[in-house]
């Protein structure tokens, strides 16, 4: 479509309309390149006899077709541009015919929705371009499985990487709106919680842009995990309300549909093959969501998965004589699969439901990946080339299904045997580790999900039972004290017997050690039996194996899922340099020692497109306009340049203006948080900044402890002494504690405290102010980030992964505080020692600290006992903070002992925050320490992650839309 004209008739006197005409409408167009749309007139309502015509003025004038750009003659299908009028008309046609909204007014949640919709209309015409592409190519496709998308807005993505944002502004002045308050209207998709569901949205836009062609499977959660008030008595949960409005963004596909089943049985049949029948039964739908990539055509596809049951299943005779619960009990059921992420796991009606949750998403996502592959294929199915054409990434241990899941419909609906069906399986999926905490690795009972999915356990004991015999194979059966703990340590059925088979085999070993059992089996026959005299002996050595291998009866029975990800894949994963050391050396280090080829590091990246680009195009500018490229955007290596430090970092000019952008960021968050919270504070203060999930091992307790410290230290002085010595801050907190974590709501409540106590003192006023900001989500991020002067990434060594939100405040230019944990590591060996502020213990000496404390040995610092002291003072108001204080104490049980070592890190913690005061006074020293953190952030881009993932796991190439 290289042209449209529209044109109104409206036959009614009605004024506003003649003005709704004059103003928007009349003779609009616009340019669209991607296909041309036929002659169509569509009649709105013969009551008011308006009347929309649409004509293809490109069928009149060929000539249109082509044009020259740049001196280049460029064909007007391969180019958009459209300009700000035709935009106006799109969102006043969509408010008008794909109304959200009665026709009353034109306020901003109606200039929003209409306003996405018109940029929708773009997307899609990529999207499916896209989508066409991949089917025509026959390509191999990676899909990506989290039960996580933490995206955030769209609208400013959208129309960023379409390269409209200016001509969206313009449109949307024209129609009496400011785009940035349009965009505020949007709702954070709830499909996420933190740096999982997050880093998950990143790679959806790396591949995009890069463009590789992937997609995306998730969960459309109805309520998310919860919206955080924060009030007097601490954090407090409500339902999130995103969809509430409706979601512009995602468009339902109803004919694209897969049956989930629960419970049930599994037959066999006369064959040996086996199906798994009846049971419960639920229906997942497709919700598709457009990803478009930066600059590219490419448009990738997040599916999202709903549930429902069918109409049927609605008791109408039971509704009509008025038991109105039972009626639509199957229907309630099936929907609240996919009403919160990470229900509450404390009861069994919790943890069953997880467990639906995550085989929904594998079950119904490998549907809808099978379907593809043979449509794709064509008449001709060749199972053999599965892994060829497909990539499935478990993002963490929750798509875990998806190995029995895929092995189920390979052997049970494909008709393929078991070996070949495992081997198709271990060639097509793999595991990307996130966590090294226990909880985290994903254990399940053994009776529940035997309850939930027969068939899938039936499959789990023969992976078991094929990862023993690979076992066996590697260590042998001369020493059985090895043999017991190797399996102990990697069977993916916790607590169990040995199969019969590899009992046998055990014993034979133990009787005639020297002999190759193969060959033994081979050539067995009645005379080589044992004589009856000889039992007895048999009978010692049995029970020495039995000894050797028994299970604990007092134990559960439990199934690891992390365990069953190693086995099942080809390759392994972890996040950070530190994080795979650590998984290969410890988590998993017994498979490492079977499977070393398995075993990668892929640190995690974020997209430079929104934590910098758009969050920050003050900044942006500026680095454009002194790296001589917007380049960088694509292709972060190009910020490297800004180390030159005679040039860049040092340079007067450039400071000034780097420091200029940076406080018009400050500005715009003393506005934020005087919105959210109430609280008035001054930009001429350092913004410490701690946004993440509320969790121990993160120490947000340890931050607030540290800012206690402070708060009595100054209490202790004369104002021309606290001036003297610390410079002014704000301390600003955010995240969500999961609802059932009593001790991490604790530390929200205690820093809620704290809050009010030192805000409201007037002989501290500016020099040091406590702000928690409520509801921490991506949008909270993406203003908090780009005017935070200081980033507190201070969880205990060896237990963050990774970490993102890092990667982003230092690509915004912002100095980090930290352990050596995690990327941590790596961002401070690329921004320089000199622009990281480290302290704490180091990961090898943690569990040496640890068992000091069990032995009693631990001596606090005076300085930590002084804090605990004057917390229970009561200074803080009537809150008993006994068990807060208390987890901190005490030499061993569980929640004391300080298990995250607060205590120990504690003085270097405090002497580390007097440098970074010390800093923080040098102006100069400190801009030139944020340019250097930007220009060091050039490695942590997820366009590199996904190049790495792309060529070392995937095995793909990008496919670029011709």
């Amino acid at each position: 479509m290289a042209g449209l004209r529209l044109s109104w008739t409206c036959a009614h006197s009605n004024p506003e309309s003649s003005k709704f005409l004059s103003r928007f409408t009349a003779e609009s167009s616009f340019r669209c390149t991607w296909t041309r749309l036929p002659l169509f007139r569509t009649s709105v309502s013969s009551s008011a006899r308006r009347k929309l015509c649409i004509r293809n003025v490109a069928n009149d004038q060929q000539k249109e077709l082509k044009e020259r750009v740049n001196g280049e003659v460029v064909d007007d299908c391969d180019t958009f541009f459209p300009d700000s009028e035709s935009i106006a008309a799109s969102i006043k046609y969509h408010s008008e015919f794909t109304p959200s909204f009665s026709p009353e007014g034109f306020g901003l949640s109606k200039a929003f929705y209409a306003t996405a919709e018109s940029v929708r209309d773009m997307l899609i015409i990529n999207w499916n371009a896209t989508y066409n592409y991949y089917e025509k190519m026959n390509v191999k496709q990676a899909y990506y499985l989290s039960m996580e998308f933490l995206q955030g807005r769209a609208l400013l993505n959208a129309i960023g990487n379409l390269e409209l944002s200016g001509a969206y502004a313009d449109a949307l002045r024209m129609l009496g709106c400011n785009l940035e308050e349009v965009a505020e209207q949007e709702s954070d998709a709830a499909l996420g919680n933190g740096g999982l569901g997050r880093l998950a949205s990143c790679f959806l836009d790396s591949l995009a842009t890069l463009n590789y062609p992937a997609w995306g499977y998730g969960l459309r959660y109805k309520y998310g995990l919860f919206k955080q008030l924060i009030t007097k008595d601490g954090q407090e949960e409500v339902a999130e309300n995103w969809l509430e409005m409706g979601n512009p963004w995602e468009i339902p596909r109803n004919d694209i549909s897969y049956p989930v089943k629960f419970y049930g049985e599994v037959i066999s049949g006369a064959d040996g093959s086996k199906q798994w029948v009846g049971g419960e039964n639920v229906t997942a739908v497709a919700y598709d969501v457009p990803i478009p990539g930066y600059k590219t055509k490419t448009t990738i596809n997040l599916r999202l998965w709903s549930t429902k049951v069918a109409p049927e299943q609605f008791d109408l005779n039971s509704f009509n004589v008025g038991d109105h619960a039972n009626a639509y009990a199957a229907i309630k059921k099936a929907e609240k699969i996919c009403y919160v992420l990470y229900p509450g796991d404390e009861s069994l009606e919790g943890k069953t439901l997880r467990l639906k949750q995550q085989y929904t998403l594998c079950s119904a996502s490998l549907q809808d990946i099978v379907a593809r592959f043979e449509r794709r294929s064509g008449e001709s199915v060749d199972w053999e080339n599965f892994p060829e054409k497909v990539a499935v990434q478990m993002n963490d241990t929750h798509p875990t299904l998806c190995i029995p899941e895929l092995i189920r419909i390979l052997m049970d609906v494909k008709g393929l045997s078991w070996k070949e069906a495992w081997d198709i399986t271990r060639r097509t999926v793999a595991y990307t580790n996130h966590t090294v905490l226990p909880e985290a690795l994903e254990k399940w009972s053994f009776p529940l999900m035997q309850e939930l999915f027969p068939r899938h356990v039936q499959i789990i004991e023969m992976i078991d039972k094929e990862l023993i015999h690979s076992i066996i194979a590697q260590y042998g059966t001369k020493d059985l004290e090895l043999l017991q703990q190797k399996l102990k340590k990697m069977r993916i059925l916790e607590n169990f017997e040995l199969p019969d088979s590899v009992m046998e085999l055990l014993v034979k070993s133990a009787e005639e050690p020297a002999v190759d059992l193969v060959e033994e089996a081979e050539s067995i026959d009645e005379e080589s039996l044992p004589d009856k005299e000889d039992e007895s002996e048999d009978k010692v050595t049995v029970n020495k194996v039995d000894a050797s291998f028994k299970v604990d009866p007092k134990h559960p029975r439990m199934i690891r899922m992390a365990n069953l990800s190693v086995v099942g894949g080809h390759a392994v994963n972890g996040v950070a340099e530190i994080h795979s050391e650590i998984v290969r050396t410890e988590v998993f280090s017994d498979f490492y020692e079977l499977w070393p080829e398995k075993f990668q590091n892929k640190t995690n990246g974020v997209t430079p497109r929104r934590w910098i680009r758009f969050c920050n195009p003050d900044l942006s500018r500026i680095i454009t306009k002194w790296t001589g490229t917007e380049h960088w955007v694509t292709d972060t290596e190009k910020l490297a340049i800004l180390r030159k430090v005679k040039l860049f970092a040092d340079n007067e000019d450039l400071q000034s203006i780097w420091k200029e952008a940076r406080r018009r960021n400050k500005l715009k968050v003393v506005s934020f948080l005087e919105e959210k919270t109430g609280y008035l504070v001054s930009p001429d203060a350092m913004f410490d900044v701690q946004i993440k999930r509320i969790h121990e091992y993160k120490r947000q307790l340890l931050n607030i402890l540290g800012v206690v410290y402070r708060y009595k230290q100054m209490k202790e002085m004369t104002l021309e002494e606290r001036e003297a010595k610390f410079v002014p801050r704000v301390c600003i907190f955010g995240g969500k504690a999961f609802s059932t974590y009593v001790q991490a709501k604790r530390i929200v409540k205690f820093i809620v405290d704290v809050g009010a106590t030192v805000n409201n003192d007037s002989d501290i006023g500016d020099l040091l102010k406590v702000v928690f900001v409520p509801d921490y989500n991506v949008s909270v991020a993406e203003v908090l980030i780009p005017g935070s002067d200081l980033s507190q990434h201070i969880s205990t060594a060896g237990m963050e992964a990774s970490g993102t939100s890092n990667m982003k405040f230092a690509m915004n230019g912002c100095i980090l505080i930290g352990t050596l944990d995690g990327a941590n590591v790596e961002i401070r060996e690329e921004v320089g020692e000199d622009n990281f502020f480290l302290f704490g213990a180091r990961a090898h000496e943690i569990a040496g600290l640890r068992k000091e404390r069990a032995e009693g040995k631990f001596v606090p610092d005076p300085r930590f006992e002084e804090v605990k002291d004057f917390v229970r003072s009561g200074v803080f108001g009537p809150h008993n903070y006994e068990e807060l204080m208390g987890s901190l104490e005490g030499n061993e049980g569980f929640g004391r002992a300080d298990y995250f070592l607060v205590g120990k890190d504690f003085p270097s913690y405090i002497e580390c925050q007097e440098r970074v005061d010390e800093a923080y006074r040098d102006q100069k020293r400190w801009t030139k320490m944020s340019i250097l953190n930007t220009a060091g952030s050039y490695k942590f881009s997820s366009d590199r992650t996904i190049h790495e993932y792309a060529r070392d796991i995937w095995k793909i190439s990008p496919l670029l839309l011709s």
